[in-house]
């Protein structure tokens, strides 16, 4: 399940869903749960993924694209200083300021070029109101919670108030 607020656009004064995150998940819980859907020990599924960022760095300062299969692709890309010179033989790495990491998500094409599936992108995402989720902290800090409305009296089954909307 995947969150949204309210947000008002200022340009428009219109309202829309905005998608936010309600916490991290760190490295020990991508691990864990790396170790239960193969054979490889939580111990080494962590130090694997400790070590992935440095390899990748590693290759990518190399000038190399890094492709992870259904993850996707990271390459640099470099932010200039915005001075801009006249010929061609002045450019210099001088001009470059810092480097960025990009991301492409892996996609995949069906012989018609059209997109068949995006990976890490479940078609089937269930998105729901943070604000009916009373006391869900988010990462920008803000808490769920009624927002000025009235709680509705209907019937029906609600689920387990108790369950962490979260998993």
């Amino acid at each position: 399940m995947a969150f949204y607020k309210k947000f008002q656009s200022r340009l428009n004064d219109l309202w829309y869903p905005k998608a936010i995150t309600t916490g991290n998940i760190t490295t020990d819980k991508v691990a864990d749960r790396l170790a239960l859907l193969s054979t490889v020990t939580r111990g080494d599924t962590y130090a694997v993924l400790k070590n992935l960022g440095g390899v990748m760095a590693d290759y990518m300062a190399m000038g190399r694209t890094v492709k992870i299969e259904g993850i996707g692709t990271f390459y640099y890309t470099a932010s200039t200083n915005k001075n801009g010179v006249a010929t061609a033989n002045e450019v210099n790495s001088g001009q470059i300021n810092g480097t960025r990491v990009r991301f492409l998500p892996e996609v995949k094409r069906s012989s018609g070029k059209q997109v068949t599936t995006r990976s890490m992108v479940d078609v089937d995402v269930d998105w729901k109101d943070i604000a009916k989720f009373a006391g869900v902290e988010t990462d920008s800090g803000n808490t769920g919670g009624n927002n000025g409305g009235t709680s509705g009296s209907g019937t029906g089954d609600g689920g387990d108030e108790n369950e962490n909307p979260l998993g």
